[in-house]
């Protein structure tokens, strides 16, 4: 990987001495792996330069972030003074200026269509940022910009060089460096970083920033596309380009290794089932760093295509696919975003005479399409198929689309095994391959790739009302097993008591003030996350009564106790949740986040440390990657707080039986999670109770 400390770095760059592009930006964006940009300014002509320098960025998967002021005209500023909505008219101004870019030379419109490019596959994104008053509108006039590389290193630049054609190339400027291995630059180094980000972030006093205009982004990417013919094969290579590479700064543990070894020897077949938090993407990029010098050494090409089922998912393992130093295609969305780069780029693998690669990120959804599909058909090169969370594999809609024309096959999950679907699973085992590594939650905590945690089980009695509901299910699903067991089609109709009778459990209406108790132990504690049953509390005619779980407890939360506090749920688009994310991970901004289960499949949190179970279901999936969710490594993360609140059913003796037999799931997860924590005696102390009552000390 590309060193920063390689360049000869000034102290000062002046255009007296120097050509400051040629100089400096280029050859430090050459090594970079990420570039941070604050400006006065941008135009048409001067995104066209800028691209020159990033060439080198997009090919090593690098990520840039730009803010910006809109060039803004004399009837722009007069319509704002008049009290028109500034947001439009700055919408407005940055859209014109792509209006010019048609007529730029035709390298400088393929650098911009390059930058298009970069926006489409999420490696560029640009922020607008003004200075709004009563008096009108002014001017951000900044000029900050960080460059770092993959080992740490930072150049941090300050000066008068605006993004435009005309101060790389006419005007007389100048820069001061800062370069964050010398002693005497690394404070302001941290400091120019720490300034973008609060500017980024929206945090700077007196700036609003927002979100480039959807108008200018759906323009720069159409450029994108219309320029993509030009230069079609270096533009398809580029789409997806490298072999993936171990990182020099990531160091296998041996399980890794192991597994890796154990799934080549099966000829490049098999399923990783490795706990959660314990690198599973990383075993997997590993996998296929090994597998490519092999077919490299052959001069055989290969497609690496990776099925991820969330959104999330798909961002996650593109930034670490550019660890590996490749640059994804990420299919999502709509077809257009993503066909043509697909198209060209499988195109472009026969185009050359040495051995190339392509990866390509989509979600399940998209995977599932029959557009999608009959590209994977087409593909004759050999295709190393990465399922993460393989076990959404097992439904039948998504065995149909299991690639046979795969040569390599590589199943992730910490779950493989389809809870009360033995079929489903034998065609995962049957289609990926066997299991090349069991990791389980007491060796990762063991080795040190997890964290170790504390399991408070809290015991919450059903109220009279409740009981009663609950008792009356009971009868009714007893009565429901006796007829199946002597023949009768009642499949549905249990399920949906089933279904009923766990809601009555999960939304107790103790839960809430129990959580109330709990959440007012750790008050000032931040990294919380409260998992809600889905829905609101059943009632008897079938439908819901009284409000949601989750707004409850963000009532107790935020509005009670005064913790700041905010949903994740379905309702909240990509971008806020991502805004979100990052507010979280401040321990300040958002110190509780109150989900029902858009948390539980590939959202990392690393610095969770304290997780509220109000509600699970008995699938062990479920459980175990909320779990999992808390105990991922983190710096300064000794310890992770996990309390589950346990329903206790009435325990009426007519219905011991059946009652005992539904309930021996709930405690299960219990014990589970008692087993490996730290304070293992307390918390089965805290269950003893219960299981001597139904007779289950067997668990």
């Amino acid at each position: 990987m590309k060193d920063l400390r390689s360049v000869p770095l000034a102290d000062r760059y002046r255009s007296d001495a120097h050509d400051v592009a040629e100089d400096f930006y280029n050859p430090c964006l050459e090594m970079a792996v990420r570039y941070d940009r604050a400006v006065g300014y941008f135009t048409s002509g001067s995104l066209a330069v800028a691209a020159r320098g990033v060439e080198a960025l997009e090919r090593s998967g690098g990520l840039i972030r730009l803010v910006a002021s809109p060039h803004l005209t004399a009837e722009d500023v007069e319509s704002i003074r008049k009290g028109y909505e500034y947001r439009e008219i700055v919408s407005h101004a940055v859209t014109r200026q792509l209006d010019d870019a048609p007529s730029l030379p035709p390298s400088d419109l393929e650098s911009i269509g390059r930058l298009g490019r970069l926006i489409a596959k999420g490696q560029l994104d640009i922020k607008i940022a003004v200075m709004a008053s009563g008096r009108g509108i002014g001017i951000y006039h900044e000029k900050i910009g960080i460059i770092a590389d993959g080992y740490g290193n930072q150049v941090a630049f300050t000066g008068s060089l605006n993004e435009t054609a005309a101060a790389f190339l006419d005007n007389f400027e100048s820069i001061q460096v800062f370069s964050s291995w010398k002693s005497e630059d690394s404070k302001r180094v941290t400091g120019i970083q720490r300034d973008f980000e609060l500017l980024w972030s929206g945090k700077t006093p007196r700036l609003e920033v927002f979100d480039f205009p959807d108008a200018a982004r759906r323009k720069l990417i159409e450029l994108g596309r219309a320029t993509a013919g030009k230069g079609k094969a270096v533009s398809a290579s580029n789409a997806a380009s490298g072999w993936l590479t171990l990182p020099n700064d990531i160091e296998l543990r041996d399980y890794q290794k192991q597994a890796i070894e154990a799934w080549l020897s099966a000829e490049g077949r098999g399923i990783f089932q490795m706990a959660t938090g314990t690198g599973k993407t990383i075993t997997g990029l590993a996998a296929g760093d090994q597998l490519g010098r092999q077919l490299r050494a052959a001069g055989s090409p290969l497609v690496t295509l990776i099925v991820v089922p969330l959104l999330g998912l798909a961002d996650q393992w593109t930034v670490e696919l550019r660890k590996f130093g490749v640059t994804p295609i990420q299919c999502r969305d709509s077809w257009q975003s993503w066909e043509p780069d697909v198209a060209d780029a499988i195109a472009a693998l026969g185009s050359f005479s040495n051995a190339r690669h392509v990866a390509i990120v989509v979600t399940n959804a998209t995977f599932a399409t029959a557009r999608f599909q009959h590209i994977l058909e087409s593909i004759e090169w050999p295709i190393l198929f990465v399922a993460d969370e393989v076990h959404n594999f097992g439904s039948l809609r998504m065995q149909r689309c299991l690639p046979e024309n795969s040569t390599f096959r590589l199943g992730l999950s910490a779950t493989p095994v389809r809870h009360h679907d033995m079929e489903g699973t034998e065609a995962l085992l049957d289609f990926f391959g066997e299991i090349k590594i069991e990791l389980g939650i007491k060796e990762a905590i063991e080795m040190g790739a997890l964290t170790p945690y504390r399991y408070y089980p809290v015991l919450v009695p059903l109220n009279d009302e409740e009981s009663e509901f609950y008792a009356d299910l009971t009868k009714e699903i007893g009565k429901l097993y006796a007829r199946a067991r002597s023949g009768a089609d009642v499949e549905d109709r249990l399920g949906q008591l089933l279904q009923k009778r766990a809601n009555v459990l999960g939304h107790a209406e103790g839960k809430i003030s129990a959580l109330r108790t709990e959440l007012g132990k750790r008050q000032d504690d931040a990294f919380q996350l409260v998992y809600c049953a889905q829905g609101g509390r059943p009632s008897r005619d079938g439908g819901i009564s009284g409000s949601r779980q989750i707004d409850e407890a963000m009532v107790v939360s935020g509005s009670e106790l005064r913790i700041p506090t905010h949903p994740y749920t379905a309702v909240e688009s990509p971008t806020v949740r991502r805004e979100i994310l990052k507010a979280f991970s401040t321990g300040t901004d958002i110190r509780v986040l109150a989900s029902m289960r858009c948390l539980d499949e590939g959202v990392d949190l690393p610095d969770a440390r304290i997780a509220y179970m109000l509600a699970s279901s008995s699938n062990p999936r479920q459980f175990i990657q909320r779990r999992g969710r808390v105990l991922r490594r983190a710096e300064g993360k000794r310890s992770a707080d996990i309390i589950d609140f346990v329903a206790v059913p009435p325990g009426e003796e007519a219905l011991y039986d059946i009652e005992r037999s539904l309930f021996r799931r709930e405690l299960e997860r219990c014990i589970e999670f008692a087993q490996y924590a730290e304070n293992r005696g307390f918390s089965l102390a805290q269950l003893r109770e219960l299981r001597e009552r139904y007779d289950l000390m067997d668990l």
